[in-house]
């Protein structure tokens, strides 16, 4: 029988580790993380990283592989996640691949463009233009040269920002273009999920998360990281506002408003993301009978 990668998507907050680790429980296998932010040891509270107690014994790959010191790319993550499936795939029929990162998904189910090398003297010149005007103004430059790619991708990410800005300028095309490749042929079959709830219902859990994560002592783990905040794990959504309000650039009150209202912002890019990339079928985050029945079925047309 073929074998099957179930992809459990969806935006940070909708509830993807308890539904995966329910799931695993019932087709008795194992979940395969695709958290960036997650392969690193150091990275708990603002990662929403779960706990051993919430795995419930289901054994996760790519949690906590990593030191932060470690630059772990979506490439390096591609082939080193094949490999796994290969080992899991000896024993299993089906493994769970999840995660609210869309490059990483997307690295293992199609493999990734092949983009350009960028010369050094281009990437210094980013990083002066950064220095001295800010990051407001690569991401003006690159709404104009790749509107497409700004739509649906974190602009408050500066490494991403640089990129993109590298191959626009390198090749006069849009960085959004070297997306368009053919997908990388897999020895299975891939099922994609993304698991969805009302706005107003995700807005409000995300907001929860952030109050339990500052309880948690989100501030004390960022201060901590401070001399790896250039790290592109640490230049997001979670992190970056922290280490602003550390440099004092606004009050406690100001870094709530805005890790909420930037988290907010960041599920509805991811949202865009899913609906755009891929092949995904939309089930609201409750409605996991209809996610089992909808894998059995397809299990069974592989038979």
């Amino acid at each position: 029988m073929q074998k099957l990668l179930v992809v459990i998507a969806g935006p940070t907050a909708v509830g993807k580790t308890d539904f995966c680790v329910r799931l695993a429980q019932m087709l008795n296998t194992e979940v395969i993380s695709a958290d960036s932010r997650q392969f690193y040891r150091e990275l708990s509270i603002g990662t929403a990283k779960p706990s051993e107690a919430e795995f419930q014994g289901i054994t996760h790959h790519f949690i906590n592989s990593h030191s932060i010191g470690i630059l772990y790319s979506a490439g390096s993550f591609e082939r080193d996640a094949l490999a796994v499936l290969d080992k899991l795939y000896e024993k299993q029929d089906v493994v769970i691949l999840t995660g609210g990162s869309g490059l990483y998904i997307k690295a293992v189910c199609e493999g990734l463009d092949n983009l350009p090398e960028t010369p050094p003297e281009l990437r210094a010149e980013l990083m002066h233009r950064l220095e001295v005007e800010g990051l407001e103004s690569l991401q003006t430059q690159l709404r104009a040269l790749d509107p497409v790619y700004c739509e649906s991708n974190d602009l408050q990410n500066t490494q991403r920002v640089v990129r993109a800005l590298e191959v626009c300028l390198l090749t006069g095309k849009p960085f959004s273009s070297f997306r368009e490749h053919q997908p990388a042929q897999r020895p299975f079959r891939i099922l994609q999920i993304v698991l969805e709830r009302n706005r107003e219902e995700l807005y409000q859990r995300i907001d929860r998360r952030m109050e339990q994560m500052l309880a948690a002592g989100l501030v004390e783990e960022a201060r901590s990281l401070v001399a790896y905040r250039e790290h592109n794990a640490l230049q997001t959504v979670g992190y970056k506002e922290v280490f602003d309000f550390l440099d004092g650039q606004y009050d406690y009150e100001e870094m709530v408003r805005l890790l909420k209202r930037n988290s907010r912002r960041y599920a509805k890019r991811q949202i865009t993301w899913f609906k755009h990339q891929g092949n995904f079928k939309g089930f609201q985050a409750d409605d996991f009978e209809g996610v089992l029945t909808y894998i059995q079925s397809t299990r069974e047309a592989l038979e």
